[in-house]
């Protein structure tokens, strides 16, 4: 149960299987180009938001969670639904935080990206998204 005050985000899956919250942030939301991030999520670029893990809590569908955790790897994991295969909260290598992907957030955290980060890793063929049309739904055909 929250105290007053705390700001409960809730997050799952595409299938529905897992569910989790957090509460509050530790004010580091960023994309993050790096090829491990581009890698896992199959994008330019991964949304990640970053939590205490006392900040974190399963609350169902944790038996259908998968970790990989690269052994050359510092920081750096992931995790997925073993059902539908989204990217899904990972515990970093050090232990003091929780990355969300902030993809599979349900609410809305009250914290908007700040920065983007492995730059130097982007991918070649990235454009800012602010240089595309854009369009409410699927283009006309030409």
């Amino acid at each position: 149960m929250s105290e007053v005050g705390e700001n409960i985000t809730a997050g799952s899956c595409l299938c529905g299987q897992v569910h989790y919250e957090i509460n509050g942030s530790l004010g580091i939301f960023q994309y993050c180009h790096c090829s491990r991030c581009r890698k896992f999520t199959g994008s330019a670029f991964a949304s990640n938001l970053l939590v205490k893990p006392d900040q974190f809590r399963w609350l169902a569908g944790r038996e259908h969670v998968v970790s990989y955790s690269p052994p050359d790897t510092k920081h750096f994991a992931t995790a997925f639904c073993r059902c539908c295969g989204s990217s899904l909260p990972w515990a970093a290598k050090t232990g003091r935080a929780v990355v969300i992907p902030a993809g599979t957030l349900d609410d809305d955290p009250d914290i908007k990206p700040a920065q983007n980060i492995f730059c130097a890793s982007r991918a070649s063929w990235y454009t800012s998204p602010s240089e595309l049309p854009d369009y409410d739904e699927l283009p006309p055909r030409d």
